[in-house]
């Protein structure tokens, strides 16, 4: 009984394994059709894929600014930012997390939303997966497709017609600012009329671009 138990379990991990490695491949070249957060999301969805080329550099430098500064650095994991996240939110700072843009990609595509530890252990053998066979480009692209940018709202060109009413190919440093600082919590931040520190911070977003671009943090995407 325990051998035939062992066999399902070895039959099972082999096709998840198998299941996982195929579509990684896959979706390297084809724009993930949705995730298991759209499907699930009880507004509905709204998504318009854009190739990298058409979403305005401005929105990767910010989103790297806000979200992932070692983006171009790290192999997934940004473990300094890991260790400072658990420092400040240990000492009551403002709830900062230090999930990388990789990480959050492998959650977005393969998972679904919260924690835990079992859905944490599965976040990072995709995040290894995907930095593994994906170019940090392709991440990116991912990335600014799938993410929810607000209420039934996925991705960046969805997003900025909501907010902007135009394509994400000609975006303001401000504008994306505004989307990239609303990510952590896109049904919660107000993009178009931020107040408070919200504002401050995509004002302080926004200069960043410009130090994004001076100092090429956003190299590794555009190699």
């Amino acid at each position: 009984m325990l051998f035939r138990t062992l066999q399902i379990l070895t039959a099972l991990v082999a096709v998840f394994i198998g299941l996982s490695l195929f579509l990684t491949v896959l979706w390297r070249f084809v724009p993930v059709p949705a995730t298991a957060t759209m499907l699930m999301d009880e507004n509905g969805f709204t998504k318009d894929w854009e190739s990298l080329g058409d979403i305005d550099r401005s929105l990767v430098r910010a989103v790297i600014a806000a979200e992932d500064q070692n983006f171009c650095e790290h192999d997934g994991f940004d473990y300094a930012a890991i260790q400072a996240a658990m420092r400040d939110n240990a000492s009551g700072k403002r709830l900062r997390g230090g999930s990388t843009i990789s990480q959050q990609t492998a959650k977005n595509v393969y998972l679904w939303q919260g924690g835990g530890f079992f859905r944490k252990g599965l976040e990072a053998y995709f995040t290894v997966l995907i930095e593994t066979l994906w170019t940090k480009r392709r991440i990116m692209e991912v990335y600014l497709n799938v993410a929810e940018t607000g209420i039934g709202t996925y991705g960046a060109q969805a997003g900025s017609l909501r907010y902007f009413g135009h394509g994400a190919d000609r975006l303001s440093n401000s504008e994306a600012a505004r989307m990239a600082v609303a990510l952590p919590s896109p049904k919660k931040r107000e993009v178009k009329n931020p107040q408070g520190w919200l504002r401050r911070h995509g004002d302080r977003m926004a200069r960043a671009v410009d130090t994004m671009a001076r100092e090429g943090l956003d190299a590794c995407v555009y190699e």
